[in-house]
Parts: C-alpha cells; sequence; structure tokens
C-alpha cells in the first residue's frame, strides 16, 4: 500500500485538487490522498484518471463512455452514489473530495465492485407475453408511458442507495428500483398478457420492503422518477390484486383447484 501523501502535480502547476481516492479490496483498504492538477471543467472521473496515469497505474477502476450514457463508471462521492464522469470538481471547492466504491454490492478492487448480481435478478423477472405477434398497433399514450424506464443506463446507483440493499442487505429477497422500473415497462406494456404482482410481493421482487424515501429518483443520472411512475404504481397493484375482496377469494378458490 502506497503511502498517504502523494504530489503528482508538477512544480509550475499553480492549482491542484486534492482528492481521497479508496484503495483496497474485499480484505479491506484504506483512503490514499493525492493532489491533481486542476483544469477547468475537469469531473471526478478526470481526477481518478490522472492518478492512474501518472501516479498510481495499479488503481482499479471501471469506466467506458466518459460521457454519462454507459453507466458504468459508477461510485461515491462523499458518500452519496454518482456517475464519476457526470459530477464536477468545482462542485465541491472548498470541501475535501472522497471517492469510494458503490457499498451496496461485494468489492473487487479500489472502486471497481461486483455488480454481477443485478443481472441474476434480471433474469429471474417473467418475461414479456405478447397477446398477438408482433408487429401490432400501439397508441401514442400508450408508447409514452413506457418511454421514461426505457432511459436507464443501468448504473446501479439507484440500488445503491436503496437503504433496503445499502444497509439492510436483503438481496435475496428484494429486486430494487431499477429492476422495480423494468418491471413498470412490461406491466404498463398494452400488448402484454404477463402477471408479475405475485412475483412483486411473495416472490424475489419483495416490492414491500420498499418505504418510498424517493432516494432512487434523487440519484437517478437519467432523472427518470422510480418512486412516483414504477414504484407506487406496482405496489397498488399488489394492493388491487392481494386486498381486494373479490381478487383474493377468486385467488383462493383457484389455489384450492389447483391443489386438487
Amino acid at each position: 500500500m502506497e503511502s498517504s501523501q502523494h504530489r503528482g502535480a508538477s512544480p509550475e502547476t499553480q492549482k491542484t485538487v486534492r482528492i481521497n481516492i479508496y484503495r483496497g479490496d474485499a480484505e479491506g483498504g484504506e483512503f490514499v490522498e493525492y493532489d491533481v492538477p486542476l483544469v477547468e471543467g475537469m469531473v471526478v472521473l478526470d481526477a481518478v484518471l490522472y492518478v492512474q496515469a501518472h501516479i498510481s497505474p495499479d488503481l482499479a477502476v471501471r469506466w467506458n463512455c466518459k460521457a454519462a450514457h454507459c453507466g458504468s463508471c459508477g461510485g461515491e462521492v462523499n458518500g452519496r452514489p454518482k456517475l464519476l464522469c457526470k459530477t464536477r470538481v468545482d462542485d465541491y471547492e472548498g470541501e475535501e473530495i472522497r471517492v469510494s466504491p458503490m457499498r451496496a454490492f461485494p468489492l473487487i478492487k479500489d472502486l471497481v465492485t461486483d455488480v454481477s448480481w443485478n443481472y441474476e435478478v434480471a433474469r429471474s423477472i417473467p418475461e414479456f407475453k405478447p397477446a398477438e405477434k408482433a408487429p401490432f398497433t400501439m397508441y401514442e399514450e400508450d408508447v409514452e408511458r413506457l418511454y421514461e424506464p426505457k432511459r436507464c443506463i443501468e448504473c446501479f446507483l439507484c440500488q445503491d442507495v436503496c437503504h433496503v440493499l445499502r444497509s439492510h442487505h436483503k438481496h435475496p429477497a428484494f429486486a430494487g428500483p431499477r429492476f422495480f422500473a423494468k418491471i413498470q415497462s412490461l406491466e404498463m406494456h398494452p400488448m402484454d398478457t404477463g402477471h408479475r404482482t405475485e412475483y412483486l410481493k411473495e416472490g424475489r421482487g419483495g416490492i414491500g420492503f420498499c418505504n418510498i424515501t424517493k432516494c432512487c429518483t434523487e440519484v437517478c443520472p437519467e432523472h427518470i422518477n422510480i418512486t412516483d411512475n414504477s414504484i407506487i404504481p406496482l405496489k397498488e397493484r399488489v394492493v388491487g390484486d392481494y386486498y381486494d375482496p373479490a381478487k383474493w377469494l377468486m385467488r383462493k378458490i383457484r389455489g384450492r383447484r389447483n391443489g386438487e
């Protein structure tokens, strides 16, 4: 492990920014301090990549497009889930900048976490079941409600900030906000005939754990209103299917018949 002080700027550089980056793996680690030349318009990912290129080449960081489209550079800045490529250094003028990996997922090394659990959840969601074979006709108002969740870039910041995963580690029983948005896009598709309320309440979804803090909506870089437009409508569907007396009775009857 390197020492806690590094000087990355040349003597001629007038301005530098001090950035503290978490260095370590699943066994443990610490924040290491680096001084990086300050460039106008610099984002946190720029500073991290400067450290990787000029000071500590073994620094592990995941990134791809550097344009806030791929979602791969998700991490935490001062404990808040952020895309590093979309987080400007000058927003923290006069503050300490601490860059760390997402806490909701297992740490691999430095700023890189293992997010493969999310893809396991995606595979568990009941698939789209069309009422008829494509192509089919859809009304514009039906299409519009599907646009918003489709903007998701799967950065998993909403998963990282969710206290059910971040603090209570309910990964085996809770799908998380990213996948509630995905389920909403299926449930509200006018051509879908699938039913996912059982998955949401009694299966892998676990939507009952969500207490609607709206933290997932707040961190979404695509400004998807996950809480109001995905989670709340899905909760309403669960309530309708499970607590409407007529539907409850029909489910009991169907259940007894299936067990005969």
